[in-house]
């Protein structure tokens, strides 16, 4: 026997038991998944005996527990055939199921009888069974309704005990005003338990306690909840509705349970149905199951009340929900007792997952205004305090709002009550401000008067607030002492009442009248009592969320409890608290002290909007304005309240809170319920910006309050209502609000579905509105901009009607309108009556009516009216069905509409789209604008046009048939602008071009034509061409045959700005334009087409006939040779071909020589360059051009055996100025032959044969090959990375030839070779060798072995070794030359040395030479190789030694300088620059100079020598009276100095240059050397520049000058000077007959001078530099006065002066200016204009800087006319101005016309990025960088 059958103790009752189970295993498992559903029947089973498997079951079920084994025997008595012998045996030993009664119900409901098989007996069959199931019907029914008897006369008498208390009104228990009540649906779709009760309104309709429930059969939802916050009145309601039942008013219900889930969360076993209802309820009198049974079969009309469903979320343990929310769920759910009513009563927050679906919520929102108006009427009546009560709450507004709450209602009554007798009308306002000192009045109140018990009323806050702390809410008698028992019961503040935790288990229970009166007296426990320190205080001043965490199952009980602290933390009521403090009023201080401490840290913290909402209370509850000062600003801009019910309430609290705020506020409501008199606590908030309330739930009731509160917020500017389902006269009602709120920008009302009328009403309002700017409606958007009226806001308050009035119409001329009423449904007399409406409006930007459903004749009246309608920018009437007969009409509608801009219409694409242009009326500077017109007219052709317009018809499937028709639509639209038609993606084919071929000149003058995807063959484009000769305006032809892209328009590059609305508004552009017009070439592009002799032959045909200038661009994919020569025979045929491109066209090897014999065949042609044999460009000249032919065949794979036919091709070309054959494939053998062929070829310009592999051998036979080339004059050769080799020729016999030699990598080989060229090339004078891996040995060599019969000869070598070479090495190497040298400059950072040869060398006496070395102190090295140097350097006449260092040596090289010095008996020049020289070093220099008779330059400049040695050098120039040049710059001289300098300066009478600039000279300094230059009579250049002379210095200066009469040029910029020396020195000055340059700059100069020198210039005068010389615009134009005409003039500079409005102008020639500086000078439009066009008087001008001016594009336009005309002009200079891309645009067109410019400079204008490298990809010459980058002048040029 198993182990159940032992405890069971009978054996043979098991084995029945397992014998009949084992017949029937699969209604066993159908049970075992019943009772247990969480059981997993495991298939491993299957394979025991069935004997064994039902045994197994029968043990899981056992051990469930007594209830479940027994309910399971009454199934099998039931439900199976079991013998009448068994069966009395089961029941008797297993005893009644009593605790699934209702399971069984429903189990056997769910099988009808007819599926009960034979033989089955039922429960009032069994003669044996238990009397329960014997009982007939009417018994059944006679003790059910005696129960509910029962049941209604127990609630009858609970509800009628309920008296009054002593001394309390009557009302006090009996007054009841139903709160607001709104029902919702609630989406219940959580995952995990955690929902919301805030959902989607149905209605806005308020709902009865009489519609809670919907008692029809089967419809509407059996559970519903009860969603309120605290104090709202749900228990209140709960009772009233047991109580309405009692009475009889809810007859749809035979039976009402309440229960109350804080005495439900005491039960900790699991209950059935029937110990829930009997057991804690009512029990029947007799036969609990009968009755049962009876509720079970009518659930439909039971109804089941729990309150406080929010408590009974405790935290659920490891084995699920709690025994009572589980019985709970399954009522629910239908498990148990199906059918019934269940509606449970909850706090807003967190809700269990057992709440089906489908359940009914409905929001408490507590009392408006008529309901407290009613409650305080019911609890006066009848007495003389009513009236009183009235008026209090009418003029205290704070207590009215918390009247709203029901709860606080009754205390403020019970306290008004207790109030009016004894004090004056209107103190409720000091008495009653908060809910705080309501609670507190109420204690008071409830007192006995003149005494407060304080010990019981801190004993009993300290069991409310251990009742917080533990989440107890019901108190037994253990938990209370019995004096606070009767305590609390005598002032009526713990109600007592039968607490039943199981069958005949019942206590007595106490609990506050309310849970926020427990918080309230645990709040005075914390203030007052001693037992609490500050510390423990602030611990529960905290804020709690709205929002429950999925973490947090269960709501907190001391929600109120921090806002009842901070209400005591009040100074009105530290009296109350010190009373009850017994006096300890310092201690009281200290905790409000710190209260309010803890709640300034909270309000400078970032706090969710539940949390804000709680601070706001907590912080209003203080009556504090520094705390609500600190809190209202600390509140971020954009406030967020998501998702959280709202009460009127906790708005008016924020209110309080933001009028202490200064800056504006956005209040974000999104998804918050309202109540329906939210909105009035919003009246007067003047810091409201912006408001949302999205899904707010707000009612139609709750609008019209909103609406009459939002005109009193005079800051908002922006309203949302999204997703409020607002019905439409609730919309029309808001915006009727729209003029009384003069700073709103937006009205967002979203997501609220209207009709076509309303929208047709709407777009009225925006129409008569004056301060509505966009009303923008789309599917679910709707969405009003607006702007702020011309009128002030008073005038708009005086009139707020809708209506139009006289100051609305003239708001409307000046405000546009964007209306949107995109997929709205409108039709056709939509369309009229919107139409009808717009007529009478303002100006509109736009109008779009897109998916909507116009048809034809909607979009043609629409059409029609747009140009009444004063549609500025844009009119979409896409997607609204047109068809191909409604195009036409809707051309013809718009053909009289002069502002029309472009219409696109696309049927395929559904689009169309009206653009328009501004008005004339309406554009900037109408008369500026008429005279900008008319002289526009006068200067370009009468058929440019005044505007333009497009017409785009694509994909529209037009034919030839179609054609017609459209142009005869399109005619009238020609003349009110230039149009661009578009007729691309259609269906035209062949016969459609042709016949719009022949259409086009009956349109006027279009400005482009689109054809492309017309299915057009070769043939019909081709005979497109022809409109060249029909079509004036065309200039442009672009077809790519293969993507069928086939457009033709006018000047592309003016026109398109034109197009675009960029006219320019000043003459100077329009001139421009005109010009640009008549020099624009007509062009002809043809690409992705096969190119056949027959078509090219036809093509040139039809072009005959074109005008000119001509532009022919062709592009293929193969130009076979036959279609070339048929190309290149035509061209004499076309005299007007100025271009013939060949672009991405694979071309044969042979093209290169069809192209070359071109040169001779067609004498036109100016330049060929055919590069990569796939780009050809053929340049023709005119006959006014120079002559010169450009060749260039780069790329082109040529070697050496095509060079012979080359050149024979090329030498028949009699004036060939270039030819360029780099990167081909020559080599060496190549060059040779190209070299020998070369003397038949005329080439007078350049020969480039760069990148062809070549090696040393080119550059020797280079040089061996040049005695055969007579015209040769410069060859350069770099074998390195740049494998450069070029030519330069003359046209005639060049006696001096020069040749480069770069990276030529020399060995010592090649040395011979090259000296032996060098020697055999007479003609060749100068050569240079970069880096050619020529060391100092073969150098050495090199120049020994070249020779000469006769002349001079310089070799320059740059070698990385000469740097680190010492002077005595170099110059050893200059002693090996075979000639004489006579020029030697060493340069060591330049790593270069150059030497000069004369041949034949001249031997100097070997006597002289040994006599001369005597003096020598060297050693024998050094005086041999001083011997070597006297010999090859007798005839040295320059010596030049710069950045060199004489030190690292031991002063050898010195030394051997001076030996070398003194035998340098004609040496004229010496320059030592910015070197290293010891002291030691200086004195044997110094000591050689002095041997130096004869010099006549001397150059010392930037060096640092010390005084010893500058002092040296003073004396060294002791008797140079030959000296002619002296520089000292940047030398350092003192006074001793200066003195031995002036001394020998008196002494050199020859003397022509001067150059001391940096010397530190100054004004005594200047005096001696003015004295010393008295006798330099010949000096012609004077350098006293930077040198800080004042006046007086420049005032003796000034007395010598008239003594100078061959100086030509003076320096002296960067001083002292001041206007008055200034003005001595210009009177001198004009004696300086001879003055070619005057450099006066960075002066205080000023005007005096400037027109002291105006008076009389030099008439030689070739540079003037004056800049910031102080001078203003009279100066400056003084100058330019005296400056016009000069005749030698070549550079001025008058930068960083001031010529703000002077004209700077030049009326006659000045035919040398080269360069023309005014950097800074504050020119601007007005000045440059005159300025530029004096540029034309000046031929050979190079340079201009105009940069950081105030120049604009009026300015470049003026520019742009000269550029053309201006053939030397190099450079421009335009950074820091104000020219914008117009500007720009224009100087590249300017440069298009023929410009030798290589750049201009724009950095820093106003242009953006992008448009900048759009223009630097059109014109590279445009340089925007920030540094200078000057590109390469193009090739050819």
């Amino acid at each position: 026997m198993d182990p159940v059958g032992l405890q069971l103790g009978n054996k043979n009752l098991w084995s029945c038991l397992v014998r009949l189970l084992t017949k029937d295993p699969e209604w066993l498992n159908a049970k075992m998944k019943f009772f247990l559903p969480n059981t997993d029947l495991d298939s491993r089973n299957e394979t025991l005996d069935p004997e064994q498997r039902v045994i197994l079951q029968l043990n899981k079920l056992h051990v469930q527990g007594s209830d479940t084994w027994q309910s399971f025997i009454h199934c099998v008595c039931m439900q199976l055939e079991v013998p009448l012998d068994l069966e009395v045996l089961l029941l008797s030993t297993f005893g009644y199921d009593d605790g699934f009664t209702s399971q069984l119900g429903a189990e056997g409901k769910s099988q009808p009888e007819s599926q009960l098989h034979h033989g089955l007996k039922r429960p009032h069959q069994s003669c044996g069974s238990s009397p329960r199931r014997k009982q007939c019907k009417k018994q059944q029914l006679e003790l059910a309704k005696k129960y509910l008897q029962l049941l209604r006369t127990s609630a009858q008498q609970r509800y009628r005990s309920q008296i009054p208390g002593s001394g309390q009104p009557h009302a006090f228990h009996q007054v009841y005003v139903p709160p607001i009540l709104r029902r919702a649906t609630a989406s219940l779709d959580t995952p995990e338990g955690a929902i919301m009760g805030d959902v989607k309104v149905e209605d806005g309709a308020d709902v009865s306690i009489s519609d809670l429930f919907n008692t029809r059969v089967n419809k509407g939802p059996r559970v519903t909840v009860l969603l309120g916050k605290a104090g709202m009145g749900k228990t209140t309601l709960a009772h009233r509705l047991c109580q309405k039942w009692a009475e009889g008013h809810l007859n749809c219900f035979q039976a009402l349970f309440l229960f109350e889930f804080r005495q439900l969360n005491l039960i900790t076993r699991f209950l059935t149905p029937s110990e829930l209802l009997f057991d804690l309820y009512l029990s029947p009198e007799s036969d609990h199951d009968t009755v049962f049974q009876y509720l079970e079969k009518n659930a439909d009309q039971v109804l089941l009340i729990f309150d406080g469903l929010d408590e009974a979320l405790q935290p659920m343990g490891p084995d699920g929900p709690g025994p009572v929310l589980t019985l709970f769920s399954h009522l629910c759910n239908g498990t148990l007792l199906p059918g019934c009513r269940v509606m449970a009563t909850s706090r807003p927050g967190k809700l269990p997952a057992c709440l089906p679906a489908e359940a009914a919520m409905v929001h408490m929102l507590g009392f408006d205004g008529p309901r407290v108006e009613e409650y305080v009427n019911h609890f006066f009546s009848a007495q003389p305090s009513r009236e009183g009560a009235l008026v209090e709450l009418q003029t205290n507004g704070r207590l009215r709002s918390l009247c709203a709450v029901p709860a606080l209602c009754q205390v403020a009554c019970l306290c008004l009550h207790h109030l009016l007798p004894d004090h004056a009308p209107g103190q409720s306002v000091a008495l009653l401000p908060n809910m705080t000192q309501l609670y507190m009045q109420m204690v008071l109140a409830l007192s006995p008067p003149g005494h407060l018990p304080t010990s019981s009323l801190l004993d009993l806050g300290e069991v409310a607030l251990r009742g917080l702390e533990t989440g107890k809410v019901i108190f037994y008698a253990k938990d209370i002492a019995p004096p606070l028992i009767a305590f609390g019961a005598t002032h009526s503040l713990l109600t007592s009442f039968c607490v039943c935790t199981g069958p005949g288990h019942q206590q007595t229970g106490y609990a506050f009248t309310h849970l926020s009166l427990q918080e309230f007296l645990a709040a005075l426990h914390l203030m007052a009592s001693p037992k609490v320190n500050k510390d423990t205080l602030t611990q529960y001043v905290t804020l709690h969320s709205r929002w429950v965490q999925r973490t947090k199952a269960r709501l907190g009980l001391s929600d109120h409890l921090p806002t009842f602290l901070a209400g005591l933390a009040s100074c009105t009521c530290r009296p109350f608290l010190s009373h009850l403090a017994q006096g300890n009023e310092d201690c009281v201080g200290a905790k409000q002290a710190a209260v309010v401490q803890v709640l300034k840290k909270l309000a400078t913290r970032k706090l969710t909007g539940p949390k804000v909402v709680e601070l706001c209370h907590c912080v209003d509850e203080t009556q504090e304005p520094e705390l609500a000062s600190l809190t209202a600003q600390s509140l971020p801009y954009q406030l967020p309240f998501h998702n959280f019910p709202l009460t009127c309430t906790d708005l008016a609290t924020l209110t309080n809170i933001l009028e202490h705020r200064e800056a504006p506020i956005h209040l974000d409501f999104d998804g918050c319920p309202l109540e329906p008199h939210c909105p009035e606590a919003l009246v007067g908030c003047g810091q409201i910006e912006n408001l949302r309330l999205a899904g707010s739930k707000i009612t139609a009731r709750g609008i019209s309050h909103l609406v009459k509160a939002l005109p009193l917020c005079p800051q908002l500017k922006e309203v949302s209502f999204r997703d409020n389902q607002l019905s439409d006269q609730v919309v029309l009602n808001i915006v009727e609000v729209l003029p009384h709120l003069p700073r709103l920008r937006k009205l967002d009302l979203s997501s609220n579905s209207i009709c076509v009328s309303t929208l047709l009403c709407l777009a009225r309002v925006a129409v008569t509105c004056p301060t509505v700017r966009m009303l923008q409606a789309r599917e679910a958007d709707l969405i009003f901009l607006l702007s702020p009226p011309t009128e002030t806001t008073a005038e708009l308050q005086r009139a707020p009607d809708l209506q139009e009035s006289d100051g609305q119409r003239k708001g409307a001329q000046s405000r546009s309108l964007t209306l949107r009423l995109q997929k709205c449904q409108l039709q056709v007399h939509d369309a009229e009556a919107l139409i009808a409406l717009l007529q009478e409006g303002p100006h509109l930007e736009e109008v779009d009516l897109s998916g909507n459903q116009l048809e034809d004749e909607g979009c043609r009246l629409m059409a029609e009216a747009a140009s009444q309608l004063h549609i500025a920018r844009k009119l979409d009437l896409s997607n609204n069905g047109l068809s191909v007969a409604g195009v036409h009409c809707v051309l013809r509608a718009v053909s009289a509409c002069w502002t029309l801009a472009e219409l696109h219409i696309s049927l395929q694409h559904k689009t169309v789209i009206f653009m328009f242009a501004q008005e004339p009326e309406e554009q900037k500077g109408p008369q500026e604008r008429a005279a900008f017109l008319d002289s526009l007219m006068l200067q370009m052709p009468s058929e440019l046009p005044l505007s333009s317009r497009r017409m785009r018809l694509t994909h529209c499937g037009l034919q030839e048939k179609h054609l017609e028709q459209l142009c005869k639509a399109l005619g009238g639209s020609c003349h009110l602008g230039h149009l661009h038609l578009d007729f691309s993606g259609n269906a035209l084919g062949d016969e459609g071009a042709a016949r719009l071929a022949q259409l086009l000149p009956g349109l006027g003058a279009l400005q482009s034509l689109n054809l492309s995807e017309n299915g057009l063959s070769l043939d019909a484009v081709l005979g497109l061409v022809r409109c060249f000769s029909t079509l004036q305006w065309l200039f442009r032809l672009d077809i790519s045959f293969e993507s069928q892209h086939i457009l033709l328009r006018g000047d592309k590059t003016s026109r398109d700005m034109w197009a675009t609305g960029s006219l320019p508004d000043f003459p100077a552009a329009a001139k421009f334009l005109g010009f640009r017009q008549r020099c624009i070439p007509r062009s002809l592009c043809l690409s992705e087409c096969p190119l056949e002799p027959p078509s090219l032959t036809r093509l040139c045909a039809t072009l005959k006939d074109c005008p000119g200038p001509l532009e022919l661009q062709l592009s293929c994919e193969f130009l076979s040779d036959q279609s070339l020569e048929t190309l290149l025979d035509c061209l004499p045929q076309l005299p007007q071909l100025s271009l013939l491109q060949l672009s991405q066209t694979g071309l044969s090897p042979k093209s290169p020589f069809l192209l070359a014999n071109t040169l001779s065949l067609c004498p036109r042609v100016k330049k060929v360059d055919l590069r990569s044999l796939h780009h050809a460009t053929l340049h023709f000249r005119s006959n006014e051009e120079e002559e010169g032919v450009c060749c260039g065949f780069t790329g082109c794979s040529l070697s050496q055996e095509h060079v012979e036919s080359l050149c024979w091709l090329l030498s028949k070309c009699k004036d060939l100025s270039q030819v360029d054959l780099s990167a081909n494939l020559l080599g060496d053998s190549g060059l040779r032959c190209l070299l020998e062929c070369l003397p038949q070829v005329p080439i007078s310009g350049l020969l480039d044969l760069s990148h062809n592999s070549i090696s040393q051998e080119s550059a020797l036979y280079l040089l061996e090959t040049l005695p055969s080339c007579p015209r040769v004059r410069e060859a350069s050769v770099n074998l390195g990375s740049e494998q450069s080799f070029r030519i330069h020729f003359s046209r005639e016999d060049q006696a001096g030839k020069t040749l480069r030699l770069s990276e030529c990598s020399f060995r010592p080989e090649h040395v011979s070779r090259l000296a032996t060229g060098l020697s055999k090339s007479l003609q060749l004078t100068e050569l240079t060798l970069t880096q050619c891996c020529l060391g100092q040995k073969q150098l050495a060599i090199l120049l020994s072995l070249v020779g000469r019969p006769a002349g001079l000869f310089s070799l320059r070598v740059q070698e990385p070794w000469a740097d680190r070479a010492r002077v005595l090495s170099l110059l050893e190497v200059c002693a090996q030359a075979s000639g004489s040298v006579t020029e030697i400059s060493i340069s060591e950072t330049q790593q270069q040395l150059c030497v000069q040869l004369e041949f034949p060398r001249q031997e100097e006496n070997p006597e002289a030479v040994a006599l001369r070395l005597a003096h020598c102190d060297l050693g024998a090295h050094h005086s041999l190789l001083v011997g070597q140097l006297m010999e090859t350097c007798a005839r040295l006449q320059q010596l030049s030694l710069s950045q060199v260092n004489l030190c690292e040596d031991d002063d050898a090289s010195s030394l051997l300088l001076q030996s070398l010095l003194l035998s340098l008996s004609e040496l004229k020049t010496f320059r030592l620059t910015s070197s290293c020289v010891s002291t030691e070093g200086l004195a044997h220099l110094a000591s050689g100079l002095g041997h130096c008779h004869h010099l006549e330059e001397l150059d010392l400049s930037n060096n640092q020598f010390d005084e010893e040695g500058t002092k040296a050098l003073m004396r060294a120039l002791e008797g140079k009276w030959m000296l002619k040049r002296l520089d000292l710059s940047h030398l350092l001289l003192n006074s001793s100095t200066l003195a031995l300098l002036t001394h020998r300066l008196s002494q050199m009478t020859c003397l022509q240059s001067l150059r001391l600039n940096r010397n530190s000279i100054g004004d005594v300094g200047c005096c001696h050397l003015s004295e010393a230059l008295r006798a330099a009579t010949s000096l012609e250049e004077l350098d006293l520049s930077h040198n800080q002379i004042g006046d007086a210095g420049v005032q003796h200066l000034a007395t010598i000058l008239p003594g100078l009469p061959e100086l030509r040029k003076i320096d002296l910029s960067g001083n002292s000077i001041s206007s008055a020396g200034g003005v001595q020195l210009a009177e001198s000055l004009v004696l300086c007959r001879r003055l070619e340059e005057l450099m006066l700059g960075c002066n205080a100069l000023g005007d005096p001078t400037a027109l002291g020198l105006a008076q009389e210039l030099p008439q030689h005068l070739r540079v003037l530099h004056l800049p910031f010389s102080h001078l203003g615009p009279g100066g400056a134009l003084s100058l330019a006065q005296a400056l016009d005409g000069s005749p030698h003039l070549e550079e001025i500079s008058l930068a960083e002066n001031n010529l703000a409005g002077g004209v700077l102008r030049f009326c006659m020639e000045l035919p040398l200016l080269r360069q023309i500086d005014l950097v800074s000078c504050k020119i601007d439009n007005q000045t440059a204009k005159l300025l530029t066009s004096s540029f034309t008087s000046c031929p050979a001008l190079e340079v201009i800087l105009l940069s950081w001016n105030l120049l604009g594009d009026e300015a470049a336009a003026e520019l742009a006319q000269v550029l053309p005309q201006m053939g030397r002009l190099k450079r421009v200079d335009l950074e820091k101005n104000q020219i914008t891309a117009l500007g720009a645009w224009l100087l590249a067109e300017g440069l298009a016309q023929g410009s030798s410019i290589q750049v201009i400079r724009l950095w820093n204008n106003p242009i953006p990025c992008d448009m900048a490298q759009h223009l630097k990809s059109q014109e590279p010459r445009l340089d925007f960088a920030f540094f200078d980058n000057q590109p390469q002048a193009p090739w050819g040029t």
